[in-house]
């Protein structure tokens, strides 16, 4: 990125790394735009803006009730405690893990690329749900290019492996680069554990940093853990590893605790002035966020009108 950009110019790019509504994203970009310098030395990162606003509004506006159709939007509302996006190359069973996970109905077959379209899904833990979205599957000849604007509004990523495929050694390389083409790069450090930050080699504002768990799919009985680390080490990964088995259950239980401690999930329980607590559905944040960010969850006229707030309960 140009170093001479205006303040304006910082500030709105930060709003936009920031957003996490897909109209926010749209607002913030247009923002970008309004205060770049237009000079030569930001012509390409104007065309990236420009074309991301198109993207984002053409998703946004969803399909056209006349004239020519736009097909279906691909840009999943996030949900939830945290949306997670399912990466994988073709036939690793993504779609058999979401629909075990979350009980969907993503289309699940013996040939690759089943699923044509994102397909969210809740997966409960305790009182707390995930959003679990199902992906096209990714190749060395296969992305569906709107992948790029679906990922946007991910938390992190389920990186899906068979195991027991001798092929996943070419396909996940292959997969990583053709995300790293898009500028989305899948790294191991997540917010909640004791692992060593990941370095920014870049200041793109469209720079697509998710933080990655290496679901190792196998339809044995008895998945050998040890059999991961191996393959982890030939394929030089450094993600966090769950064996799991979509065919046979086994495993499944750990996604969810990993999750909610991996992104420093908290529960906010709200009440009214002199009733009990409502502890069937708790508000979640993120750990070190305050009780503005819990208001706006509530209702944004409640956040912008906040005086001031009563807690209780233990940290």
């Amino acid at each position: 990125m140009p170093t001479n950009v205006t303040p304006e110019y910082k500030k709105a790019e930060e709003a936009y790394r920031a957003a996490r509504e897909p109209g926010d994203r749209l607002a913030c970009l247009k923002e970008m735009l309004r205060t770049i310098p237009k000079h030569k030395g930001t012509e390409h990162l104007q065309s990236d803006i420009k074309t991301r606003i198109k993207q984002l509004s053409e998703e946004l506006a969803g399909p056209k009730k006349g004239g020519k159709r736009s097909g279906p939007s691909h840009v999943v509302r996030p949900d939830g405690a945290a949306q997670l996006a399912l990466i994988g190359p073709p036939n690793a069973g993504k779609s058999s893990l979401h629909a075990k996970l979350t009980g969907s109905h993503s289309d699940v077959g013996p040939y690759p690329f089943t699923t044509h379209l994102p397909i969210p899904g809740m997966l409960p833990f305790e009182d707390v749900q995930f959003q679990l979205v199902d992906l096209p599957p990714v190749s060395q000849d296969y992305f569906e290019p709107w992948l790029v604007n679906t990922l946007q509004h991910a938390d992190g990523v389920l990186l899906v492996i068979d195991v027991a495929d001798p092929e996943c050694l070419e396909q996940v390389p292959a997969v990583l680069e053709r995300l790293k083409e898009k500028k989305i790069y899948l790294r191991s450090a997540w917010p909640g554990l004791d692992s060593p930050p990941t370095a920014d080699e870049s200041d793109d504002p469209f720079r697509l940093d998710l933080p990655t768990v290496l679901i190792a799919n196998t339809a044995d009985l008895d998945p050998d853990p040890e059999e991961v680390k191996i393959l982890e080490e030939l394929l030089g990964l450094r993600f966090p590893a769950l064996t799991v088995s979509a065919e046979t259950g086994d495993g499944l239980d750990s996604i969810g605790p990993f999750l909610f401690r991996a992104l420093e999930i908290v529960r906010v329980y709200t009440k009214t002035p002199g009733k009990k607590a409502d502890e069937d559905k708790p508000f979640t944040v993120r750990r070190g966020e305050t009780i503005y960010d819990v208001a706006k969850l509530v209702h944004k006229d409640i956040a912008r009108e906040l005086k001031f707030a009563r807690m209780w309960g233990k940290d």
